[in-house]
């Protein structure tokens, strides 16, 4: 097989989006997951179901690298979904980064090599502030953070780093929070806010960089076309909004109240070390997508909001 688009991570809600919409454009796509036939039910009409993990250094997945057209690299085990834990710590850091040496490895030995390798990152990477006001705006050559996350995001991206060593074109994708009905943040605020429930998590004053998962598609879309598109991009829209903005946005579009504030400890209680996490945020700017004129489709959160609501009723 040659000219096919090699996704990892394409059962998440990401990488299906993506999925899809790259089959629905006549692509050829292969999809690496731990269970192709989990994988085949959820993204039908796929080129090629591959057996594949993090912590597989070889194996048949990597003759599909070679002479792929690219490599889409968004697997990595979800940070914020269970309580942590060091062991849950540790599964979050290998998935990526040893996902990703072994990906760079293989695209290194690979006769044909693909022509861009698209990796995730996060915004994580300049680490986590408590309050839109005490937070600067971070374009995509601001430091990198000192915290656990930014350290992921840091080790993260080093290892795709050397992708550019084969001569490939590398796209670091840090990712805010992606709107999608199907999973994430937004998914899980609305059940409480429909019961007259809702409401900020946390203080409410941290910020939320975030992107609509349809702008987030088209970015990666863009990135795997066109030849400008190298080096870290920040995938968010440039109306960064307050927790306590973002679920008075929420409400509006429900019509529901945003009273309710879910407080930090409870948060913390849920999660354990995560929960510092979930109650901070960054204020990121997509320096790199408007000077290239990247047009967003939703840059306004209320807009968003109402489009992905009203798809899922």
């Amino acid at each position: 097989m040659k000219g096919h688009l090699v996704i990892t991570g394409a059962t998440g809600v990401i990488g299906a989006e993506l999925a899809m919409r790259l089959i629905r454009r006549g692509e050829d796509v292969v999809v690496f997951a731990r269970s192709p036939e989990s994988a085949a039910r959820k993204i039908p009409d796929a080129a090629g179901y591959v057996l594949w993990d993090s912590d597989m250094e070889s194996g048949d997945w990597t003759g599909f690298v070679n002479g792929a057209k690219a490599v889409i690299h968004l697997a990595g085990k979800p940070l914020l979904e269970s309580r942590w834990s060091e062991e849950h710590k540790a599964e979050c850091y290998n998935s990526r980064i040893l996902g990703t040496r072994h990906m760079v490895s293989a695209i290194a030995r690979a006769s044909e090599k693909p022509q861009v390798f698209i990796s995730a990152s996060a915004i994580g990477y300049y680490g986590s502030f408590a309050s839109c006001d005490d937070t600067p705006e971070m374009a995509e050559s601001y430091q990198e953070g000192r915290d656990f996350l930014a350290q992921i995001c840091f080790d993260w991206e080093k290892e795709a780093l050397a992708a550019e060593k084969s001569g490939v074109r590398l796209v670091l994708l840090r990712t805010g929070i992606v709107l999608s009905t199907k999973g994430g943040m937004l998914q899980k605020m609305i059940p409480p806010f429909r019961y007259f429930l809702g409401g900020p998590i946390g203080s409410g004053l941290q910020c939320i960089s975030w992107i609509h998962i349809d702008d987030e598609i088209a970015c990666i879309l863009e990135a795997l076309d066109n030849p400008s598109y190298r080096g870290p991009i920040n995938a968010v829209t440039p109306q960064y909004v307050s927790m306590k903005e973002f679920a008075s946005e929420l409400g509006a579009v429900l019509g529901r109240p945003s009273l309710l504030t879910v407080p930090k400890p409870v948060v913390q209680l849920l999660m354990g070390e995560g929960g510092e996490y979930a109650v901070q945020g960054q204020k990121v700017k997509p320096a790199f997508l408007q000077k290239q004129g990247f047009v967003f489709g939703y840059p306004k959160l209320s807009d968003a909001l109402a489009d992905l609501i009203g798809k899922s009723k």
